[in-house]
């Protein structure tokens, strides 16, 4: 006969540590790295701000206090989500566009 987990785990996601750095958050038995310079909304953040991260549906993290919704796949892969347009060599900057 198995036995059953007694009641339900009362963190599906935490932040685990944050430094200089980043932070790191737990997912599951997953822990990933948030980097400060890819994801700068934290990197000034007040620290309950940060520690008060909510998981809603299966794969979206939302921090309430900071109004950050961050889905898991851009936390593992950031370059496949670029933050800030960078303007190519040939376009001008500055002046007004048509």
């Amino acid at each position: 006969m198995k036995s059953e987990p007694l009641g339900k785990g009362t963190s599906e996601v935490e932040v685990t540590n944050i430094s200089r750095h980043g932070l790191w958050i737990l997912f599951g038995e997953e822990e990933l790295f948030l980097s400060f310079d890819e994801f700068p909304w934290f990197k000034n953040a007040p620290l309950q701000a940060i520690l008060s991260v909510q998981l809603q549906g299966r794969e979206q993290l939302h921090w309430p206090d900071l109004d950050v919704d961050l889905t898991l796949d851009s936390i593992r892969h950031p370059d496949s989500y670029p933050l800030i347009y960078k303007a190519h060599s040939s376009e001008p900057v500055g002046e007004d566009r048509p």
